[in-house]
């Protein structure tokens, strides 16, 4: 396994992300901890989460998951990189006016409790707000994390689906602050998703801030069984699918002369960006788990990461120069 720094901090990860969100509702609880003991094995040690996975009517449930299978112990928790988030709510948004969609000072308190109670654990390595908080002003919300920080209950302070702006304003909060800061981004980056090249890339990359994509491959659009899959995309991402074929049957043929999968592909095309930390891969199965470990025996050529920019074309150069002089 290869490991890297998580942004500026002295913290190691490895460079994939297991993402938990299918536990429970994908995936059996005795599959999800013969994955997790899998990934440690592996020497995957970065785990992420979310306190509403676990599906509709059971949010927190896959949370509960990693709680139980850290309380068998052996070690489990101590070689876990722990992350998971907080921003909307849990079971009703109707339970109160201040348990809906947002950031509080109140609700990070409450929420970060909740958290710790179904992971069974005494604190998060990584806590991360699920998106932006348009209301709450940098003073209430930093100085409710600077408190969980100081508390010992959580190591570091991320973001997720923060535009490049928010990122910047956010950590001009923190400097005045004397406060670390956002040390990672957790953002939507694939073939398909380009556009946080332009602002977000280029800013976590200037505020020292790793950068964790999901949805690695666009839903399974950029999946080894994409073009043969019928009848279960949603309507959505089927509409997507028509729209994109001509490239992904161009990024199949690519890829079959590679004698690579189409996901190895993806995943080793994240990995050579500099910016990247650790792309979360969301296996539902134990064979997924195992298929993705190969990518880290992959290096993409120039040539090859050149082919892809034809598929694929992203903005090209980072804001402003992707459209301006």
């Amino acid at each position: 396994m290869e490991f890297t720094y998580l942004g500026r901090t002295g913290l190691k990860v490895s460079r994939l992300c297991l993402g938990t969100m299918n536990f429970g509702p994908e995936t059996e609880e005795a599959e999800a901890y013969r994955i997790m003991d899998a990934a440690l094995d592996a020497g995957v040690n970065f785990f992420d989460t979310a306190n509403v996975y676990g599906g509709q009517g059971h949010r927190g449930r896959t949370e509960e998951i990693l709680g139980r299978w850290f309380a068998q112990g052996g070690g489990r928790r101590e070689k876990v990189v722990l992350a998971t988030k907080v921003y909307n709510f849990m079971e009703d948004e109707n339970d109160g006016p201040n348990e809906g969609r947002g950031l509080s000072a109140y609700k990070i308190r409450r929420h970060l409790e909740g958290s710790l109670r179904r992971l069974q654990t005494d604190h998060v390595e990584l806590y991360q707000m699920h998106h932006i908080e348009r209301h709450a002003t940098w003073e209430e919300l930093w100085g409710a994390f600077e408190v969980a920080v100081n508390q010992g209950k959580v190591g570091y302070i991320g973001s997720s689906n923060f535009a490049g702006w928010h990122i910047a304003v956010a950590q001009a909060a923190a400097k005045e602050r004397h406060f670390l800061g956002l040390v990672s981004e957790q953002h939507i980056y694939n073939l398909l998703t380009r556009e946080p090249e332009l602002e977000v890339l280029p800013s976590a990359e200037a505020h020292g801030m790793g950068v964790i994509p999901w949805s690695p491959l666009a839903g399974g659009l950029l999946g080894r069984n994409a073009l043969t899959r019928t009848g279960s995309r949603s309507a959505r991402a089927e509409e997507e699918f028509e729209r994109r074929r001509g490239q992904l049957e161009s990024f199949a043929k690519l890829c079959a002369e590679l004698g690579e999968h189409q996901d190895t592909v993806a995943l080793a095309w994240l990995l050579a960006n500099p910016a990247v930390t650790a792309p979360i891969i969301g296996p539902r199965t134990l064979q997924q788990f195992e298929d993705s470990l190969h990518v880290l025996e992959v290096t993409l050529s120039d040539d090859v990461l050149r082919e892809l920019d034809e598929i694929f074309p992203g903005p090209g150069q980072p804001a402003p120069e992707a459209y301006a002089w």
